[in-house]
């Protein structure tokens, strides 16, 4: 399996080494690389949108010829991709920000910096559907103002926090800064075609 982590700017290194630690807890090998350019994306199995700033990603994205050939690989089921924080901008219907147009892979609405600037960062403890309680991390996180047909697998403050349709997990908080592997090992099976298809809407309670 090889798992791709777009690799301009963000908590790259963070997600390669939860990686890195799930391989070594299963006993076989997930290969990890950093997508730059069009060819690190042949034989990928799964893509990693990581969080960072949504603006510089999406501009570099772009500017190296990757934006519509992930666009294109997760529109034709080829791979799932998960997207943490700015990775969910970029990936939602609407980005509500001229500056990113978002790739129309998960049909959510997205408010940037929806909870606040850094000050206003916070850990919070939710219940996701399929993992259980986790203990989350939000920095400058945007907000999902309307989850569509997406599966609502948690939420916070009454707001969807983590969400999925198909072949696409979509977060808006950073699961690679935490010691918990448990979301990236529900991408694992999502990649593995364990459940990959997602078929309705189904809200959970959290912790407000």
């Amino acid at each position: 399996m090889k798992i791709g982590i777009v690799g301009f700017q963000g908590d790259v290194e963070e997600h390669i080494e939860m990686l890195e630690k799930i391989s070594i807890k299963r006993g076989r090998g997930i290969d990890v690389i950093r997508i730059r350019k069009r060819d690190d994306l042949d034989g990928v199995s799964g893509i990693i949108i990581p969080g960072g700033e949504s603006t510089t990603i999406f501009k570099l994205i772009q500017e190296y010829g990757i934006y519509d050939e992930i666009r294109r690989m997760v529109k034709e089921g080829k791979v799932p991709l998960m997207g943490t924080c700015a990775g969910i901008i970029i990936a939602s219907r609407n980005t509500n920000d001229p500056r990113v147009k978002g790739m129309d892979l998960i049909d959510i609405e997205i408010e940037r910096n929806g909870y606040g600037r850094q000050a206003e960062s916070f850990i919070q403890e939710i219940d996701i559907n399929g993992i259980g309680k986790y203990t989350a991390v939000f920095i400058r996180a945007p907000v999902i103002e309307n989850s569509g047909s997406a599966e609502i697998m948690g939420k916070v403050r009454d707001k969807p926090v983590i969400v999925r349709e198909e072949n696409v997990l979509g977060l808006t908080f950073h699961p690679e800064l935490t010691d918990d592997t448990r979301i990236h090992e529900y991408f694992i099976k999502m990649i593995e075609r364990e459940g990959s298809i997602s078929s309705g809407a189904s809200a959970v309670g959290v912790m407000a």
